[in-house]
């Protein structure tokens, strides 16, 4: 059973909004806001209070934003700042900044500029001298590596890996031997897809941990091998829904010394041979997949003519 807020917790927080007036938020500055990626008791009390006195905010979907501000009381004007508009809007920002205007940038969940519009707004508001404040809070990608059990002090942050299968697999050749753990996101319609190309890529018992619909109601963590876990995934189509982080444990170093002695190889013979005469033989050589050492191929040739 839930229980109400009590008396000694509700002062405390009343205290922490008394500290925030003491607080100094300049004018001329642009606040990058982190929102909640699910449960919306995720947002930072700091949050609010800029959200609560920026002349506007800068949101992905001024819909999602204006929900956001209706359940806390706050009442501003939003515009969108999106993908297809983040550049022409970047220069509207700066103007009002320079006109001494406290400017919010949001977007639909988590931290703008990671996979999500707010890089290019940010860089062009540095650009012009103005002042950037960024308020943390939460990230999927942070949340899902607090709880995944990897002992890595490294991670690599890829993102939403390419549509198509053959330039996803290219890219993922590249990430073979990293030590790091990886950490990409998915989307539901393409998450069966994207599972069979690591189960390729990496192999069968590679770590993985996904973490699915994080902070939400229906929140699932499933912590298994690669080919476990597309079983897990088969099982149940509910389990294919939601937004998905998807963390992979990174390459034990003699897997990485083995990857890089392949890599070696197959740049000496691709000197002399075709890609696939070299991804044959340097399959015969090191006994790894002929398929994977092919993409690999590519991968080197491509930056060989880059």
């Amino acid at each position: 059973m839930n229980q109400p807020l009590n008396f000694s917790l509700m002062a405390s927080v009343s205290k922490l909004a008394d500290e925030l007036e003491l607080q100094q938020f300049p004018q001329s500055a642009l606040y990058v806001i982190a929102t909640p990626i699910g449960n919306i008791s995720d947002i930072s009390l700091r949050a609010l209070k800029v959200l609560s006195m920026v002349e506007e905010i800068a949101c992905e979907d001024t819909r999602n934003t204006s929900q956001l501000l209706n359940r806390y009381g706050i009442s501003k004007k939003c515009f969108a700042a999106h993908q297809h508009n983040e550049r022409s809007v970047a220069e509207k920002i700066v103007q009002q900044l320079r006109n001494g205007a406290r400017i919010a940038l949001v977007s639909d969940a988590g931290t703008p500029g990671i996979s999500d519009p707010g890089a290019h707004i940010v860089h062009a508001v540095l650009e012009a001298g103005l002042q950037v404040i960024p308020l943390p809070g939460a990230s999927a990608a942070i949340a899902a590596l607090s709880c995944s059990g990897f002992i890595s002090d490294d991670f690599y942050f890829i993102g939403f890996l390419p549509n198509k299968n053959k330039q996803r697999e290219t890219e993922l050749n590249k990430l073979i031997s990293i030590q790091a753990t990886l950490v990409f996101y998915e989307a539901p319609h393409r998450i069966m897809e994207t599972m069979a190309s690591l189960v390729s890529v990496f192999g069968s018992d590679r770590k993985i941990l996904i973490a699915r619909e994080i902070s939400k109601l229906f929140e699932q963590l499933h912590r298994s091998s690669l080919d476990s876990a597309l079983t897990w995934l088969q099982e149940d189509e509910n389990r294919q829904r939601g937004e998905f982080v998807l963390l992979i444990e990174g390459a034990s170093r003699t897997n990485a010394d083995e990857d890089s002695e392949a890599e070696r190889i197959l740049g000496i013979l691709l000197e002399e041979c075709s890609v696939s005469q070299a991804a044959a033989l340097t399959a015969r050589i090191t006994g790894k997949k002929k398929n994977t050492l092919y993409e690999l191929a590519l991968a080197i040739q491509k930056t060989s003519n880059d």
